[in-house]
């Protein structure tokens, strides 16, 4: 079993990760905003029908003398070399009209704002269509005479943007932040089970279940990348988190087996255990630890699965690569870690084959809660609700440039373009109208144009019974003013039937659909985790429990997401430039992931407790117990969970260290202050009727539940 998930690592690695045999995973990801089916992208796609898209490659120069004879010459030589390209269809400069720089209809290509201009842009479009090996050896060759071009020039100094450079940036960033994120988790991982277990052995398992799990997740979202647009933050978040899960149920699998082998040697050297007790041992590890892993795949793939409900593809992408990358961590944690453990069993009991006291920090924590569980959950609730209130303002957006790091040369190139050649900038909103030139006509001089902050709305014709209205209002395209343009013009229609399309329309799309797929998810969710930890405890009070502090701490940790990242607390330390506003598809993810993470630990101290009350333990003593003998798989398994996160933090894309903070401070609330104080706390409050289920579902449970 070792070695043919070993072969299977490896060959995944080499085709996903190197590309061996064809491309990699990461040159097959996309970039782009996260969009949702509705007005918006109606309107694109009737655009992108009419007027198909044509990829710009651009270029600003700057140190120049804009009215020099040599620089216009050198422009225009540029411009012929450029035509000639393969796949070119237009080059535009200012010095393509009679007068240069000095005529009206060039203002669009020089530095607005300076008097004389200090900066020219050139401006390349490929042919509609153009794309694969065509569409990069096109643009190759205009960066190669955009080069050349500025070489002719003393003192010039050029820069060139474009989509698919910007794309690459991102993608390649993405990759360097997976890099940089492995990098951190796995031997931090490593060096802190060593201390959890007392040896390399013990210590090494989860991290080898942990790389192969690696592996696997890369090869299913290769597989994914085939039938599916996947954007290249999907790896990096459905990664670590196959990485933080499979090391959890390495650590648990790993615990309980040293548990099950001390009990059997009873003191007794480690050698001296036979293969039959290792065998016995390694079985009643797995029908134990086991099938909490088991149930915990499970759970934690049901929550991804509420992500299938929404709209969006990138949120859905996201839903079906991360519920495949759980079940491969779950795989590598009931196959391939007994098969470890099995191999490694005398080792696993270096320190001793002593058996674990049942006193210990944990069960004395749980005591002290025992005696003042009102105070300990009044507190903790107070505490937990009021690092929830920032999440009340919450204000979402679709970055784009912005999503990489500042100083980039992308971000760079755009930002400024956008701030010293203005009138190049997309219109705030188009719309798109079914009907006649002079029917939008129309409606964009007798209504939009009236608008407040509409400083232009021009119609064209689209052909084929169709035009589109551009509307200016030079604003950013997603703050709110742009929002509430497109929200008043879908509501003073004209007589014919209208999309109106654009960033701000997209965004608003999206954050509709969102709203309108989280009660559904979220029902999903909850009726289907509601009846495993049923399966698992036979209790209607634990699930119902269990459901109700998950949602006290994922608001705790949204409040400290706005707080952070929309509120721009931190920034310095964390190495970010706040956008005022939280990435759209952040809120979903962390919601899905925060909590089958939560449903994770949930299952991890449950289980324990559950197994010694349907061995006749009294409920509060099953919960010191369970407690102090899960308490420190709990707390380690959040610590290597955060460690592994610490990589989305110490990335550099905004996207993944949002996503980064909100699941580790989730994590860390959930395992201290959930776990170790509120569960103690609300079990003692209620006693017996923690087990309690109408006698139907008793009887029944009876009959069909899982117990040991």
């Amino acid at each position: 079993m070792v070695l043919t998930w070993a072969v299977l690592a490896v060959a995944a690695f080499l085709v996903a990760a190197a590309g061996v045999g064809g491309p990699s995973l990461f040159s097959k990801l996309s970039t782009g905003e996260p969009t949702a089916p509705g007005e918006a992208t109606t309107g694109r796609d009737l655009l992108a029908a009419a007027e198909p898209d044509r990829p710009a490659i651009l270029l600003t120069v700057d140190g120049v003398d804009l009215v020099s004879p040599a620089v216009a010459t050198a422009a225009a030589a540029a411009t012929a070399d450029i035509a000639a390209i393969d796949g070119v269809a237009d080059v535009a400069s200012p010095f393509e009209f009679p007068a240069g720089t000095a005529d009206p209809r060039a203002a669009a290509f020089v530095t607005a704002g300076s008097t004389p201009p200090k900066a020219f842009l050139m401006v390349t479009r490929l042919e509609a269509g153009l794309e694969g090996a065509a569409q990069d050896r096109a643009e190759v060759a205009v960066r190669a005479a955009y080069t050349r071009m500025g070489g002719t020039l003393p003192g010039a100094s050029i820069a060139i943007g474009s989509g698919a450079a910007l794309g690459d940036e991102i993608v390649g960033q993405m990759e360097a932040d997976l890099r940089l994120g492995e990098g951190i988790a796995l031997p931090l991982s490593f060096a802190l089970m060593v201390v959890v277990f007392g040896g390399f052995v013990a210590a090494g398992m989860p991290i080898i279940g942990a790389v192969v799990s690696i592996g696997g997740a890369l090869a299913a979202l290769y597989g994914f990348s085939t039938v599916m647009d996947l954007d290249a933050a999907t790896v990096n978040v459905v990664t670590l988190l196959g990485l933080a899960l499979s090391i959890d149920y390495g650590l648990l699998f790993v615990s309980r087996a040293r548990e099950e082998l001390r009990a059997l040697a009873e003191g007794r050297p480690a050698a001296d255990l036979t293969h039959e007790q290792i065998r016995l041992a390694m079985a009643r590890t797995t029908a134990t630890a086991g099938r909490t892993v088991l149930f915990s795949g499970v759970t934690v793939a049901i929550s991804l699965a509420g992500l299938m409900v929404f709209r969006s593809p990138t949120i859905r992408a996201i839903g079906a690569a991360g519920m495949s990358v759980v079940l491969v961590a779950m795989l590598v944690g009931v196959s391939m870690m007994p098969a470890l453990c099995t191999l490694g069993a005398r080792r696993l009991l270096a320190r001793g084959t002593e058996t674990a006291p049942d006193e210990g920090v944990f069960s004395r924590l749980a005591a002290a809660v025992h005696r003042r569980p009102w105070v300990v959950m009044i507190a903790t609730s107070a505490l937990l609700l009021a690092m929830a209130v920032p999440a009340l303002s919450m204000r979402l957006t679709s970055s784009g440039v912005e999503l990489v790091p500042v100083g980039s040369p992308q971000r760079d190139f755009y930002e400024r373009l956008d701030r010293d050649f203005p009138a190049l900038r997309a219109p705030t909103a188009t719309v798109v109208v079914n009907g006649s030139l002079q029917q939008a006509q129309d409606w964009a001089q007798g209504t939009v144009a009236r608008l407040p902050g509409v400083t232009q709305a021009q119609a064209r014709d689209l052909g084929d019974g169709y035009a589109a209205v551009a509307v200016h209002t030079g604003a950013a395209p997603l703050d709110e003013g742009s929002r509430a343009l497109v929200e008043t013009l879908r509501a003073n229609r004209p007589a014919v039937p209208i999309w109106v399309t654009g960033q701000a329309a997209a965004l608003l799309d999206l954050t509709g659909s969102i709203a309108a797929g989280a009660p559904y998810a979220g029902l999903l969710v909850v009726f289907a985790t509601f009846v495993l930890l049923f399966l698992m405890t036979g209790s209607v009070v634990i699930p119902v429990k269990a459901l109700a502090l998950n949602v006290v701490s994922l608001g705790a940790s949204l409040g400290a997401l706005t707080w952070i990242f929309q509120d721009g607390h931190l920034a310095s330390a964390l190495g970010f430039t706040s956008v005022s506003a939280i990435e759209s598809i952040i809120p979903p993810l962390v919601i899905a992931f925060g909590f089958g993470l939560s449903m994770d630990y949930e299952l991890f101290l449950i289980s324990r407790i559950a197994e010694l009350h349907q061995a006749g333990v009294e409920n509060n003593r099953a919960v010191e117990l369970g407690l102090q003998r899960s308490g420190r798989i709990v707390t380690s398994a959040a610590a290597l969970v955060v460690i592994v996160f610490a990589g989305f933090i110490a990335g550099k894309m905004l996207i993944i260290k949002e996503m980064g903070v909100a699941l580790t401070v989730a994590v860390l609330l959930d395992a201290t202050l959930v776990r170790m104080l509120l569960v103690p706390a609300t079990m003692e409050l209620l006693g017996e009727r923690n087990w309690w289920a109408p006698a139907p579902l008793a009887r029944w449970h009876a009959r069909h539940g899982i117990q040991e």
